[in-house]
């Protein structure tokens, strides 16, 4: 059961892991270790576990804040399904979307990202039946791609003595891809500026553009979902209410609103972690899964990151893109409402994604250069149990950290009138983006309310409130310390900043830092427990 620290708890003398934050990268890492025997211990500052996987409830309501769709996981032999069930002993139930997951909407014409990759490429054809030598060189070079990742990550888990002999040879094929951006590569192959606008249409799955973006993190989000997208069975809080019986059986333990101050290292070795109250917690290992900015700038102590020329390292990446979501309460069931389980993809007719971007950050009264509204309670088949004559929408844009640093500082709810006044000019025009698509919604809004990029910096602890935690631009894939192991003996990192954006890539990374904190190959344990 999780437990409070700010109530009467009970934890173990000793553990033999700690894990600071309770995303799915650390809730991953803690659940294999615990298959491995390891008692864990999870301090997550927030009031509510589970990172970008948690809920929050309201009038009624229940939102999901980051998980909108999976993908790959309606096929048992995928390794993200394989993952899941692992960590949470098969508990964990999807829901399939259908043959539409995405819809792309650009100006007054839609395409859909149909799935099956046969069913998406002659989807294409048909709506740009000029370009299928294009379409089918852009398919290969997606699965051209996504090959070669697995041994660029296997490099981030080598012995250090190996990765100096062996780690450049197996970068190699996958910094060809990741080193160019995601315009170069499609530009080189698609002479039609609108295919190109169409097939990048997912990139606010990454955070940028496709003049910005590596087409390596590209290339992974398209395949992800090449078999659909899928919901937890439940809503997403099924993720952690699986995850910690796991972690519980083997004597581990997760605290809420325990806020980790420094973690303590003696003579160059992580020994434990300092609370904000003075408290101190020990374990033979420590993870980080706060972010590589958070880690380094707030966590380690300053002679640290000295001692190993950090903050140069830190200078090369920057954070990802913030965000705002606007989270609507409906009267109606789904079906009374005919929501549909696709996502809609929203875009203005013209200019580039880039182009679009650029004018929306010099001008935030600009058009919004990206709308994306998830239909959760239409995904979840136990909504109507849980929630019966309600329905619920996200929709979510860019919303850049800057207009809203003036309130930095302020307390959350409360930040003033002006502040309060700024989300609900943004929150109308979202809402007419909605009502432009779907006009019958116009008068079932019961509620809604609006999470700028402060409200983010506030319960997930990023920098400016970004979403992807660093970006995914092609200097980040050459950034070899970002990796689980540090330089620090017993420290080690885990989250989406040492893979990729994400839930897929954060629930891997909780893979990769549970094999370097055991030393052992838990991926081919995975595989064999699938089959047993």
């Amino acid at each position: 059961m999780i437990q409070s620290y700010k109530r009467k708890y009970k934890t173990e003398d000793h553990y033999d892991v700690i894990m600071i934050g309770s995303g799915i990268g650390c809730l991953s890492a803690a659940a294999i270790l615990s298959k491995e025997g390891k008692k864990v211990l999870v301090l997550e500052r927030h009031y509510t576990a589970g990172g970008f996987t948690h809920v929050f409830k309201r009038r009624g309501y229940e939102w999901d804040v980051g998980i909108h769709y999976i993908g790959e996981v309606q096929r048992k032999n995928s390794a993200i399904r394989l993952l899941f069930d692992y960590i949470t002993d098969s508990k964990l139930k999807w829901a399939d979307m259908g043959s539409v997951y995405d819809r792309v909407i650009i100006g007054n014409k839609k395409y859909d990202f149909v799935k099956g990759v046969k069913n998406f490429k002659n989807k294409l054809v048909e709506y740009f039946p000029d370009q299928e030598t294009s379409i089918k060189n852009y398919i290969d070079l997606i699965f051209s791609s996504n090959k070669a990742t697995g041994k660029f990550y296997l490099s981030k888990v080598l012995p250090s003595f190996i990765d100096k002999i062996l780690g450049r040879f197996m970068r190699r094929e996958y910094l060809k891809y990741s080193n160019q951006t995601t315009y170069d590569v499609l530009s080189k192959i698609i002479k039609n500026d609108q295919l190109i606008k169409v097939l990048t249409a997912q990139y606010g799955d990454y955070g940028l553009p496709p003049k910005q973006s590596s087409f390596a993190m590209h290339a992974s989000v398209v395949k992800h979902y090449f078999d659909g997208g899928s919901f937890p069975v439940g809503g997403s809080s099924r993720i952690l209410e699986t995850i910690d019986p796991v972690i519980e059986r083997s004597s581990g333990t997760i605290l809420v609103s325990a806020e980790v101050k420094q973690i303590v290292v003696k003579k160059n070795k992580a020994v434990g972690v300092l609370m904000s109250d003075g408290k101190e917690f020990y374990a033979n290992k420590i993870v980080s899964g706060t972010g590589v900015f958070n880690t380094y700038e707030k966590l380690i102590p300053s002679e640290m990151c000295k001692k190993y020329n950090l903050t140069p390292r830190l200078n090369e990446i920057k954070p990802s893109v913030s965000h705002g979501c606007l989270y609507i309460g409906l009267n109606g069931s789904p079906e009374d409402l005919n929501l549909p389980k696709n996502n809609l993809w929203i875009y203005p007719d013209k200019g580039s994604h880039d182009q679009c971007v650029e004018d929306y950050l010099n001008d935030i009264d600009a058009p919004f250069p990206l709308v994306y509204i998830s239909f959760p309670s239409s995904k979840d088949p136990t909504w109507n149990k849980r929630y019966p004559g309600k329905s619920t929408i996200d929709v979510i844009t860019l919303l850049p950290y800057e207009t809203f640093s003036q309130w930095e500082g302020t307390k959350w709810m409360k930040r003033g009138s002006d502040y309060d006044q700024l989300k609900e000019k943004i929150s109308k025009r979202l809402l007419e983006c909605l009502f432009d698509k779907i006009p019958d919604l116009r008068d079932k809004i019961d509620h809604y309310e609006l999470s700028s990029p402060l409200t983010t910096k506030n319960f997930v602890n990023y920098k400016k409130g970004e979403l992807y935690g660093i970006d995914h631009n092609p200097e980040r894939f050459n950034q070899v310390f970002l990796k689980p192991k540090t330089e620090i003996k017993n420290f080690f990192l885990t989250g989406q900043d040492i893979v990729t954006a994400g839930v897929g890539g954060a629930l891997f990374s909780g893979l990769l830092t549970a094999s370097a904190v055991s030393g052992k190959n838990l991926l081919n344990r995975i595989k064999k427990s699938s089959n047993s």
